[in-house]
């Protein structure tokens, strides 16, 4: 997915103060992630890391899954938050790291094999891509046996204090940033125990989490798509004329609410259910592209430019069954609440599928749930003030409702430029960055004048459509001067006082080792530079912005033949590349001379500026 807000994420510092090193300086990644695993209590395992000094993991990447029995939500421990400009708040480990995990459906002498998926990086600037352990537990003979919950499975048992050493895992490359690459292994975990509110959705906890959608629902409870609810709800708990005191009235009012609640929470688990195929998805340019659109439609319904509703057969149907509820009792009232959960879905779905989007990016089907079930009620709390008037008083429609409305479409059009800009290039970043900014800027009036008598709303809203409108001119301006840092868009005009920018080399691209063999012998007597690259690599994308497009560095890299070798896909070509050359990923830059024969020395691994790459380009031999 995707990020998951708002999956905003640009230009990486990670390996911004990180040094050369050789490729002998790093450790392959069975020996700087131990893996260890044992059975704890006959309901619960652990497993642990021992994590080298200098290495650290991605809490998000890690994936669990069991041959033999099931596993329950993994208890992680607090990590350290990192700042990442491209993927947003990230939360690692290192040093020693356990982790214990639920275990049902055991039985006593059972052999278990524990997979686990990880991923993590070098302080040096170098990251592997996903690492996949494997780890053999046997429950022991005295075991005392805890039964399934209803639906299936077997039983639990008590200690095996011998860690068991994980088996090696496969070979594997490395890379620069992990936090774009999708775990092969499909499992969600994260979830703590019911005594622990800590519970992580991009960076926060479980509390935070369900405060801000109760949040988003509420503000979703005062756009016009609500309104027709406020009088259903009234009617119902009025009924057949019975006098309903405030407590029967808020009661029904709250079990409507949960019913719509229900609806969306349900909504929340399927998004879940799909989040690892949808995260896997959302590496692809053209899935990216697909979703922006998708919101740029929606936003537009947000604006009126179209009406976003279910067919006028099928909602007439839904209301007539609607309507042969008798009112005011509890069992109709919650059905009532359901069925008006689907009328009303389609309605808000614009804002509603920015949060399922948001949600399957977890991939964690409880929280999935309770998400989206704590925005529905946020939706139904005003029904809440409804019910316990006994439908005495009704908000009235107004333009505040218009403007929450066109809020959200508003904030959609962020999302749709957002969801593509780690796939543009950065000038084309800027230029639609700039526009969106200049035309919310038009929105709010910035050109307009303001009455004498105007008031204090309308001045703040000028106010901001001027900062927007700046922000957007420095956004064009830096397209144009040819920045390369989206949040800094003037600094292209530093770069051109002191250096005059040069063009980017262009690089031709292999993706397998017979490929990069015949551009060798395509060199034909020149000297050549081998890049290794891949999508998820943020210090590739350095060394692209940085050092590569810096006009001292472009010039020297003329002589060369420039080849790069892709291995995004981290696939067996990918790796026979790698281990051709000895590299656990990228970065990675080796030098061959004009007769085809690599250079030992220098080998540049993880982000180099551009002076210390010159440098390393003057050690080369004439």
């Amino acid at each position: 997915m995707v990020h998951q807000a708002c999956r905003l994420v640009f230009l990486a510092v990670l390996g911004l103060f990180c040094a050369a090193a050789t490729a002998e300086e790093l450790l392959d990644p069975e020996v700087a992630f131990k893996l260890e695993a044992r059975v704890l209590d006959g309901q619960s395992l652990e497993v642990r890391y021992r994590i080298a000094k200098g290495y650290f993991l991605y809490r998000e990447k890690f994936r669990f899954a069991l041959t033999g029995a099931e596993l329950g939500p993994a208890r992680f421990p607090p990590g350290e938050i990192k700042d990442d400009e491209y993927f947003g708040r990230v939360e690692t480990y290192r040093g020693d790291l356990r982790i214990p995990l639920a275990l049902t459906g055991t039985r006593p002498g059972q052999k278990l094999e524990l997979t686990v998926t990880s991923q993590g990086c070098a302080d040096l600037g170098v990251c592997f891509p996903p690492q996949q352990q494997k780890a053999n537990l046997v429950i022991p003979a005295s075991a005392a046996v805890a039964s399934r919950p209803p639906g299936g499975a077997a039983p639990a048992t008590p200690p095996d204090l011998n860690p068991v050493p994980a088996a090696p895992p496969p070979p594997a490359a490395a890379s620069s940033s992990p936090a774009a690459a999708a775990a092969p292994t499909p499992a969600a975990s994260g979830y703590e125990d019911a005594g622990q509110a800590e519970k992580l959705l991009a960076g926060g906890n479980l509390g935070l989490a369900l405060a801000g959608f109760f949040g988003f629902g509420l503000l979703l409870a005062f756009t016009p798509c609500m309104l027709p609810m406020l009088p259903i709800l009234s009617g119902l708990i009025v009924g057949r004329g019975k006098s309903v005191t405030a407590w029967r009235g808020f009661g029904l009012a709250l079990v409507y609410v949960l019913g719509m609640a229900l609806t969306y929470a349900l909504a929340g688990v399927l998004a879940a259910a799909s989040g690892t195929l949808l995260a896997s998805a959302l590496q692809n340019p053209w899935v990216l592209g697909t979703f922006a659109a998708i919101f740029v439609l929606l936003a537009l319904s947000m604006f009126n430019v179209y009406h976003l509703q279910l067919p006028h057969g099928m909602q007439a149907a839904l209301r007539h069954r609607v309507d042969r509820l008798p009112g005011g009792r509890y069992a109709a009232v919650g059905l009532m609440g359901v069925l008006s959960g689907l009328i009303v879905g389609p309605c808000v779905a614009a804002p509603l599928a920015g949060a399922l989007l948001y949600i399957a990016k977890t991939g964690d089907q409880w929280l999935g749930g309770a998400a989206l079930f704590a925005m529905g009620l946020g939706m139904g709390f005003p029904l809440l003030l409804v019910g316990a008037s006994a439908g005495s008083i009704l908000p009235k429609a107004g333009v505040w409702m218009e403007s929450v409305q066109r809020a959200f479409g508003w904030l959609l059009l962020f999302v749709a430029v957002w969801l593509v800009a780690p796939v543009l290039p950065v000038a084309v970043q800027m230029a639609l960055w700039g526009t969106l900014l200049c035309v919310l800027a038009v929105y709010l009036r910035v050109l307009d004048g303001l009455p004498a008598q105007a008031r204090g709303i309308e001045r703040l809203g000028k106010a901001l459509g001027v900062v927007f409108l700046l922000a957007g001119i420095a956004q064009w301006v830096g397209a144009f001067a040819g920045s390369s840092d989206v949040l800094q868009p003037l600094s292209g005009l530093r770069g051109a006082a002191s250096a005059p920018a040069g063009a980017a080399p262009s690089f031709q691209k292999v993706r397998t080792l017979a490929q990069f063999e015949a551009a060798l012998a395509q060199a034909k007597g020149r000297p050549l530079m081998l890049d290794f690259y891949a999508d998820w690599c943020v210090s590739c994308k350095e060394m692209e912005r940085y050092t590569f497009a810096e006009s001292r560095v472009a010039g020297r890299l003329a002589q060369f033949a420039l080849v790069q070798a892709d291995v995004t896909a981290n696939d067996g070509a990918a790796k026979e590349l790698l281990k051709r050359f000895g590299l656990f990923g990228p970065p990675g830059i080796l030098f061959f001379d004009a007769s085809g024969r690599e250079l030992p020395q220098p080998r540049v691994i993880g982000f180099l500026p551009a002076d210390r790459f010159l440098a390393v380009l003057d050690e080369l031999p004439r």
